[in-house]
Parts: C-alpha cells; sequence; structure tokens
C-alpha cells in the first residue's frame, strides 16, 4: 500500500528534513542519494547545509519511485535518471526535470498528473502542457522582477 506524498508548497528552497518529510524518506538517505545520483546536487551553504530546489525535489521523488515502487537497483535508477534528462537534448535541467517528472500543478496531486490534457504540437509531438513555454515566460519575469 503506497502512501501518497504531500503537496510541494511554493517555495524557493528546501531543508534536508523539508525534502525528506515531503519525498518519504531519511535525511540519510538523501545523503546517500547524492553521491550515487551526479544529477542531484543540493546547494550547500555555511556549515555544509543543503538547500534544495524545486527541481531537485521533484528528481528524489522520480529517484523514490523508481527504487521503491518499480524495484530498481542503485545501478538501474541511475541509468533511468540518465535517460529521462537525456531525452530532452536542447532543454536545460530543470526544464527536463519538470517535462520528465510530470510534475504536479500546485494544488493537484501527484496521483492527479495523468488526467492532465496533453495537447500535439506543430512538430507532431505530444506535449504534457500547453502552454508550457508561457508559464516558463512568465516564472523568469518573476524571477527577473525578483532578483532587481
Amino acid at each position: 500500500m503506497e502512501k501518497s506524498l504531500p503537496l510541494i508548497p511554493a517555495k524557493r528552497y528546501f531543508t534536508i528534513s523539508e525534502v525528506a518529510e515531503l519525498c518519504g524518506v531519511k535525511p540519510h538517505v538523501l545523503r546517500y542519494w547524492e553521491q550515487e545520483f551526479t544529477q542531484l546536487r543540493p546547494m550547500k551553504r555555511r556549515g555544509n547545509r543543503r538547500y534544495y530546489q524545486h527541481h531537485e525535489v521533484l528528481m528524489i521523488r522520480r529517484i523514490r519511485e523508481l527504487l521503491y515502487d518499480q524495484g530498481f537497483t542503485i545501478t538501474g535508477a541511475r541509468n533511468k535518471m540518465q535517460e529521462i534528462l537525456q531525452g530532452e537534448g536542447s532543454a536545460t535541467h530543470a526544464d527536463q526535470t519538470m517535462l520528465k517528472n510530470d510534475a504536479p500543478v500546485l494544488g493537484k496531486p501527484a496521483s492527479d498528473i495523468n488526467t492532465l490534457p496533453s495537447t500535439v504540437g506543430e512538430d507532431g509531438k505530444t506535449a504534457r502542457f500547453a502552454t508550457y513555454q508561457d508559464v516558463r515566460a512568465e516564472l523568469m519575469n518573476l524571477h527577473q522582477m525578483l532578483s532587481i
């Protein structure tokens, strides 16, 4: 029986204890996964404290799903994560994670992600989010305004 994970709050950074709670694993497991999965690199600040960003929390949830729910080994999960991240050749690391991890919409549980409508773009490929570029552009504008 799978326990559903809590929604990820709209914050910029998360501590290791917050991420452990959001992902249903213990902090020492997260530290171990950092050694095993090169894609997982939280920012470290004073005192070597780890701060995770939203896309890293999503990545940890995907790793957890691969290991605990789908039964992958560490090596198998590492290879699968490489495949997932290399699938979108020109997208950035955060973009790949959001697209490939089926990121839940704020306020919607991750279990509802399969009910989101998908559309076919001009290139004939199916896209999970019809207005992804619009959302990304708006987020970039907000980021720029907050950075001033």
